[in-house]
């Protein structure tokens, strides 16, 4: 029997990869979800992602099955982002190109009352270059889910210069009542984890494509010599190529470092729309993608 959190109603905006794991997130916490996007064909499949990935966390023993909400009675998917209006907290999860999320999120702002909790899901983008767009500056935090987020408990809180400190009380409380664990980082481009982490992964690729090692030698010299639990490459394929392209272009508009221009191995496999897991083939061939 679940265990439904009242008082919480999260609305989480884009129903890709991460929108659909903050979700699941949610309602493996009986925290009930409004999920958002542009295209119903998407929202329809994120129904059912959703529904196999609440099973896989209960498996893994990640989500308690008491607690979870069933997406037939916890979860709304909508096209209208006007259905935020009633959330106690707001997770913009959509595609991390600065136009798109600063538009989602000036919308969002519109529209949910003041004092709301305004996450951005982030990997890349400051929190105060997105503050601008918004009503109100001091609603807007970071918070950096680790894919897949109903398994990895830990993650990364990025406070932006304008965010209050009652939005800090707000997101720890949040993210307690979800399990997760969070450390707090100052503002900066890729905060912590993808400054350190996208320029890696971008290494890594153009060791490939100069010839001086296969992907699985790469990924075999990181986990057995470093003690990675999951090498760059395959984690980039899990992180989606694509997303890390883009990423890596707002590092590199950002910073200027050259280790964080995508190299042509990588956008070679983009421009061929081998994103990684998600399409079943990136540097690793994982079979055909179930429909």
């Amino acid at each position: 029997m679940s265990t439904e959190t009242p008082d919480r109603n999260l609305a989480v905006v884009g129903a890709g990869v991460m929108g659909t794991n903050i979700a699941v997130l949610a309602l493996g916490h009986g925290v009930p979800v409004t999920l958002v996007d542009l295209d119903e064909t998407v929202l329809a499949g994120a129904r059912r992602t959703i529904g196999l990935k609440l099973r896989h966390g209960q498996l893994m023993g990640k989500l308690a099955a008491e607690r979870v909400l069933h997406p037939k009675t916890g979860l709304v998917t909508t096209v209208s982002l006007a259905d935020t209006a009633g959330a106690t907290a707001v997770v913009e999860a959509v595609t991390e190109i600065p136009e798109t999320k600063t538009k989602v999120l000036s919308e969002v702002s519109q529209i949910v009352r003041p004092g709301t909790l305004t996450i951005s899901n982030t990997s890349c983008i400051p929190i105060d270059e997105m503050a601008d767009a918004v009503a109100r500056p001091e609603d807007l935090v970071g918070v950096h889910f680790m894919n897949p987020a109903y398994l990895i408990e830990m993650v990364e809180v990025i406070r932006g210069p304008r965010t209050a400190a009652a939005t800090m009380t707000a997101v720890t409380d949040l993210l307690g009542a979800l399990g997760r664990r969070g450390l707090v980082v100052n503002d900066a481009p890729g905060f912590v984890i993808n400054t350190v982490l996208h320029p890696m992964i971008n290494t890594a690729a153009r060791l490939v494509q100069n010839g001086v090692a296969s992907v699985e030698v790469v990924d075999g010299l990181m986990e057995g010599c470093l003690g990675h639990s999951t090498g760059p490459l395959r984690t980039a394929d899990l992180i989606g190529l694509d997303n890390l392209v883009d990423s890596l272009n707002v590092l590199y508009a950002r910073t200027g470092d050259e280790s964080c221009r995508p190299c042509d191995f990588l956008l070679e496999k983009v421009r061929a729309g081998h994103f990684g897991r998600k399409t079943g083939e990136g540097f690793y061939d994982y079979g055909k993608v179930a429909s």
